[in-house]
This record gives C-alpha cells, sequence and structure tokens, in this order.
C-alpha cells in the first residue's frame, strides 16, 4: 500500500503527527546506492551492517532484530493472507528509552525504525507481542519486550535460507510549535543495515505464532 506523503498536509487535517516521510527518505537513499555501484557498495562506507542478534540503539529505542520467519500465516500478528501469498516476519526484540509509553502502530515508532531494504515503503501489516500475542502495544519506558513484525509477501518471493536485509531508521525528537503541541519522534534516516537468514517454518507456530502466554524464542 502506498507510503505517507506530504506529511503536512496530513498533519494540519488530523492533528496527529505521522511519519509519511520515511518512505521517502528510504526510498530515495536506497534509489541512489543504485547509482553508485547498488546497496552494497554505499552499505560498506555509509550505514553499519549488524547481524542478527545485534543491538541497534539510539535515544528513542533499542532495538534487535533476532530472526527472519517465512511462514504460511500468521493470523494472531493480526494479518491475513490470500492464495498465493505467505508472510515474512521479523522477532524483534525493543526498549523504549524515552521518558513517555510509544505506540507501535504503523506509522509509529518501531514500524518506522523498521523495514524491509528491497520494499523500504511497505510498513510492516501486523504488529504484536512475542509473548501473549496483543495486537499493536504500547513500549512502557526502559521495558524490554519481543515484539512480532509482519508483512505478507508473495510466495515466491522468498525462501528458507534467503537473505533478507532490514533497515534500522533513527528519527528525532520534535516539538510542536503550530497545529500539534506536546513531543513526538518523526524524520526517519537509515542508520544500520541488518542481515538474517530466513527460516521457512510452513505452517509451524514454534518459531513466530507463540501460544497464547508463552515466553521465548
Amino acid at each position: 500500500m502506498p507510503k505517507r506523503r506530504f506529511r503536512w498536509v496530513r498533519v494540519a487535517a488530523d492533528r496527529v503527527p505521522t511519519k509519511w516521510v520515511a518512505g521517502i527518505g528510504i526510498g530515495v537513499f536506497l534509489a541512489a546506492t543504485a547509482a553508485f555501484g547498488g546497496l552494497e557498495t554505499v552499505e560498506a562506507v555509509s550505514l553499519p551492517e549488524l547481524s542478527a542478534g545485534e543491538e541497534h540503539r539510539n535515544d528513542q529505542l533499542a532495538v534487535t532484530v533476532k530472526r527472519a520467519v517465512l511462514i504460511d500465516e500468521l493470523p494472531l500478528a493480526g494479518v491475513t493472507v490470500e492464495p498465493g501469498e505467505r508472510v515474512l516476519a521479523l522477532i524483534v526484540d525493543a526498549e523504549n528509552r524515552w521518558d513517555e509509553p510509544l505506540p507501535t502502530t504503523r506509522g509509529y515508532s518501531l514500524s518506522s525504525t523498521v523495514a524491509l531494504a528491497d520494499h523500504p515503503e511497505v510498513e510492516p501489516q501486523g504488529i504484536s507481542r512475542y509473548d501473549d500475542t496483543t495486537a499493536n502495544p504500547w513500549l512502557q519506558p526502559g521495558v524490554l519486550a519481543t515484539i512480532v513484525l509482519a508483512w505478507v509477501v508473495p510466495a515466491d518471493r522468498h525462501a528458507g535460507g534467503d537473505d533478507v536485509r532490514v533497515v534500522l531508521n533513527d528519527e528525532t525528537l520534535m516539538t510542536g510549535t503550530a497545529v500539534i503541541s506536546g513531543q513526538y519522534w518523526d524524520d526517519p534516516v537509515p542508520a544500520a543495515i541488518v542481515t538474517l537468514d530466513i527460516e521457512d517454518v510452513g505452517a509451524g507456530r514454534d518459531a513466530a505464532e507463540p501460544d497464547p502466554g508463552a515466553v521465548g524464542e
């Protein structure tokens, strides 16, 4: 679905800060890398390379992308697939480092921080806690939470053993002075790249769709 565009139009309309600029910024960044020999060439110069389980930390969030899972369906993460589609899910540890709760709904905090490098304009269609499947949870200050971010993808786009590259963005704390009051995080900028091996778990629920109340890997 289309990424957010012309942020100030929507801000003025509904008085809620959004992150439309993320898709534009990441898209321009990735397009520019192609002009200079592709993403791999420029990443080595401009963005830190992380592996699964390595933390990226800024003033807003500490984020650790732990696993990438390909699964037939994932209804408890809030996504519905059609024939010819599957779900690509990232299992992420996230800690809110700010002093106020942060939402994880689309367009905010974690969904703006974590993007798929090959389709950065597409936000996760489903966001839920790993342990109890709560949809769109709030991240409380200083509390670590394991979150499942899920994208519906064509069934033939990825396979087990493939690499998936994830862009981690840093956002800036903004202070509203006109239409918006208070503080909010916005203006996501690519800050790191994480490369993970995709695990194809078929219809299995052990990797990305735990039993309600279960905690663990």
